[in-house]
């Protein structure tokens, strides 16, 4: 996803096909979370987080911007910490969420913009509502992992959401409407 320095570059192409092509990497759930952060009445940072989700990445190593990412998982998997935030954050006031209502995001394009870095812009759905969103993204590393003896890459993100735009902005502006989201995931090359 992202263009790497020249002998970086050289390092990690040395182990891929002479023709290089998106590869496909699905993401390793047990090693793969998102953690969003709110502003609760300007008291405290209120956290919450999605991990054990599934997704693929069409890897393109040797042109980062001909890659793409596809990720979803269920609303409620999301974690609180405390059961009485996670039921309200369930309920009518906020997500009224079902048992099957996903939250999706694909990539639609890949800016690479340094080294390491790259903005991937994709449509994000959320409580039914779908909106582009730009992830300032980072590859942290990308090799054979030294348990799995396979290539592995792995990738960190960041972007801010407004509750707003989703019909989420209950309580605003007294729970910020601005969501901060860190994402980090690593995923293995498929078989």
């Amino acid at each position: 996803m992202t263009r790497f320095a020249p002998l970086a570059l050289i390092a990690a192409l040395a182990a891929a096909p002479a023709l290089a092509a998106p590869e496909k990497y699905t993401l390793d759930s047990s090693h793969s979370q998102i953690v969003f952060t709110y502003n609760h009445l300007g008291y405290s940072t209120g956290y919450g987080m999605f991990s054990g989700f599934a997704g693929e990445i069409a890897f393109d190593q040797a042109d980062p911007a001909a890659s793409s990412v596809t990720v979803s998982f269920p609303v409620k998997s999301m974690l609180t910490g405390w059961q009485e935030r996670f039921d309200h954050f369930m309920s009518a006031d906020f997500f009224g969420a079902t048992d099957d209502e996903m939250v999706t995001f694909t990539s639609t394009a890949i800016e690479v913009t340094g080294e390491k870095t790259a903005k991937i812009t994709g449509d994000l759905t959320l409580n039914d509502v779908t909106k582009s969103v730009v992830l300032d993204a980072v590859l942290n590393q990308v090799g054979d992992h030294p348990m799995a003896n396979k290539p592995w890459a792995g990738f960190n993100a960041t972007t801010t959401l407004l509750r707003s735009d989703y019909n989420l902005g209950q309580f605003a502006p007294f729970v910020s409407d601005e969501v901060q989201v860190q994402i980090s995931v690593e995923a293995m090359k498929a078989e």
